[in-house]
């Protein structure tokens, strides 16, 4: 991205404020990012802490899943009552209490209990946090802008891995776990004065005040985009979430449960959660195992930086079937690395480079693809309880992976593991290629006007044939 480009993005499409909103929301992708790396790295003094079968391990880990499945489940539909705003407060306060919890957990039931109040509070951040900055952002640079949350999910990662080093040597997993609490006051404190959406605002008979949001985030064209909203509006009067299931809405629906589980079963937070014991199993120490996640937490977040460039001008689709098809081959070699001989005294090098591959085309794919995706097909009406629908998929497929994780590797061992990864990930490719639509430059009320004419989900990806740009 050359400066022109960054000085355009800085200063047009609204000026400072787009981008101070859109990043505040974006630390309800940290939250969810932070808990997923936390765990892995405290999870290895847990282990000394309790004593723990296989499956109760899967259940520790697993249990902010449940919990995300749930708070999913609800969330949707209260962020079309509450607003969007409201709830990424809500989500704050809940996160705040499960990582107290954890932290001062004296049993397995009661850290499993916070597990699940931060999956709670998760399960809120992962449907809101990609829905308000998609509404809140100008139609150019809405793909940049979503994938902001995509992005603080992997910061969230690093951050959370950074964490885990530091107390590393004291085994400090409490300090780890607790250390949450941090990021939910930082996002609880900036929302506080950040607008609502303009499309839930005018949803709600509030005209002036979705104007107003608008002015403060556009630097021309507010009349239209408002027309826009209210034929938008006027066309969804009397629909609600039967349209799901009507034929115009299937593709879409389709589309967002597939990604949405096709982006776990093709194991990344297996190894998001698991990547210092995979690591510690080749022979590297604690210490070094955490220390080596840093490194593939760092690929993460330096690859969506490289995604959120390149997604609005390279398109969602190209993206989505270039790193999965590097998902599909770096699988396979992580598998070899643990099967084929002769790797004695390189394997946990060979692992942690493989690793980082896998988790590089993730963050360029299905990292950032899925969620913006997932925030632009579905209609205002039903758009937080859809995107809640397809979130609750991502977090029930999330919570069968990383529970099963421990006891396939136990089973089958971990390189027919990995392997079993990358066959999901063929699979993934092949439904991608032949179902996922293309939706950069078009407006969101465009994108639903197009499914409204079964022209917007073709394998072809109508949608993205045309531009506002």
């Amino acid at each position: 991205m050359s400066m022109a480009d960054v000085r355009r993005l800085v200063d047009g499409d609204g000026g400072r404020f787009i981008y101070v909103a859109a990043a505040l929301a974006a630390l309800n992708g940290l939250l969810f990012g932070f808990d997923t790396g936390i765990i892995s790295g405290a999870f290895l003094y847990i282990q000394d802490a309790f004593v723990m079968s296989p499956l109760m391990e899967g259940i520790v880990v697993s249990g902010a899943m449940a919990g995300a499945a749930l708070g999913a489940a609800v969330g949707g539909r209260l962020s079309d009552r509450l607003g969007r705003r409201r709830l990424i407060l809500l989500g704050a306060g809940v996160f705040f209490a499960g990582s107290f919890l954890m932290a001062v957990a004296p049993s397995v039931p009661v850290l499993v209990a916070g597990r699940l109040i931060d999956g709670v509070a998760i399960g809120f951040a992962s449907i809101v946090g990609p829905l308000y900055i998609s509404e809140i952002a100008p139609p150019r640079i809405r793909g940049a802008l979503t994938s902001l949350n995509q992005l603080m999910v992997t910061v969230g990662i690093l951050a959370s891995y950074f964490v885990n080093y530091a107390f590393a040597d004291a085994g400090a997993w409490r300090w780890m776990l607790g250390a949450g609490m941090v990021p939910a006051v930082v996002l609880a404190v900036g929302m506080l004065k950040m607008p609502e959406s303009p499309r839930w605002l005018y949803e709600r008979g509030r005209e002036d005040e979705a104007r107003a949001v608008l002015r403060r985030t556009r630097q021309g064209g507010v009349e239209d985009e408002l027309a826009e909203i209210e034929e938008t509006v006027q066309k969804q009067s009397g629909t609600g979430l039967s349209d799901l299931v009507e034929p115009w809405m299937r593709p879409a629906l389709i589309v967002g449960l597939g990604l949405a589980v096709f982006q776990q079963v093709t194991g990344i937070n297996a190894v998001m959660y698991y990547a210092p014991t995979v690591l510690e199993s080749t022979g590297f120490g604690d210490v070094t195992s955490i220390l080596a996640t840093v490194g593939i937490g760092a690929v993460n977040v330096i690859m969506t930086v490289v995604a959120i460039a390149l997604i609005d001008r390279v398109g969602r689709r190209a993206l989505l079937l270039v790193g999965i098809g590097g998902m599909v081959t770096t699988l396979g070699v992580l598998g070899a690395v643990f099967y084929l001989p002769g790797f004695d005294g390189v394997v946990g090098w060979a692992a942690t480079g493989s690793l980082m591959l896998f988790v590089a085309f993730f963050a360029i794919g299905l990292g950032p693809v899925f969620w913006l995706l997932a925030s632009e097909i579905y209609p205002l009406s039903v758009r937080g309880s859809a995107m809640g629908l397809v979130t609750v998929a991502n977090w029930l497929a999330n919570l069968i992976v990383s529970l099963a994780f421990p006891m396939l590797r136990s089973s089958v061992g971990q390189s027919w593991t990995f392997w079993l990864f990358g066959a999901c990930s063929v699979v993934a490719l092949a439904f991608s290629y032949r179902y996922v639509p293309e939706t950069k430059g078009r407006s969101l009320e465009a994108i639903e006007a197009d499914l409204r004419e079964n022209v917007g989900t073709t394998p072809a990806g109508a949608v993205g044939e045309r531009s506002d740009d």
